[in-house]
């Protein structure tokens, strides 16, 4: 895993950034929520992929390209988180600066 944090750190800041511009938009769009039941779904495929990375059940190149999807995965959810809670100030610091009429 190391290995893979060191050749492709590239990749990683750039899945962070695309996590920021994504958590950003995010707050603006105010489309339909995700169903509980659909993100249940996604949250267990999340972790059997984890489960299947961690026991080394996927040998060779595939194993290799789901790791590296699972260590993708975690800036750009963490880009996501950022770029929402700073959207978010931003906005609730905007509203604040509005002065009465």
């Amino acid at each position: 895993m190391a290995f893979l944090i060191a050749f492709h750190w590239g990749w990683l800041l750039g899945a962070l950034l695309i996590g920021l511009a994504m958590g950003w938009v995010a707050v603006v769009h105010r489309g339909p929520s995700v169903s509980r039941r659909l993100m249940l779904g996604l949250s267990a495929l999340t972790l059997v992929l984890v489960a299947i990375a961690v026991t080394r059940v996927l040998p060779g190149r595939a194993g290799y390209w789901l790791e590296l999807l699972l260590l993708l995965f975690v800036p750009y959810l963490a880009g996501c988180t950022v770029g929402s809670w700073l959207r978010a100030w931003v906005l609730l610091r905007s509203m604040r600066a509005k002065p009465a009429a």
